[in-house]
């Protein structure tokens, strides 16, 4: 079975990411106003990002990784920028 974790852009510019089996559905819930609370706060909703996973605890895994991080990491993330996330990783740990 293919798990996904998936990023939204919401209608006010933020992220919202997430984890599920089935990923036409939960989109189609997210923008029907019956997925998370940020999502129907924040609607509309778009699919901007997902990875495919063969576990559900993978997915959630690398979805609870990607909720820590910045809003200018994730869009790096989004738009395929590796050199630029690689970037904005070694800065959090600068002191």
């Amino acid at each position: 079975m293919i798990c996904y974790m998936y990023i939204l852009e919401c209608g006010d510019g933020s992220y919202y990411t997430g984890s599920t089996k089935d990923l036409c559905r939960r989109i189609k819930q997210h923008q029907s106003g019956q997925g998370a609370i940020h999502t129907i706060i924040h609607q509309p909703v778009e699919l901007v990002y997902f990875e495919t996973f063969d576990r559900i605890d993978y997915a959630f895994y690398r979805e609870k990784q990607i909720q820590n991080w910045s809003h200018e990491k994730k869009k790096a993330l989004i738009e395929g920028k590796i050199d630029e996330l690689k970037e904005k990783s070694k800065k959090k740990f600068i002191r």
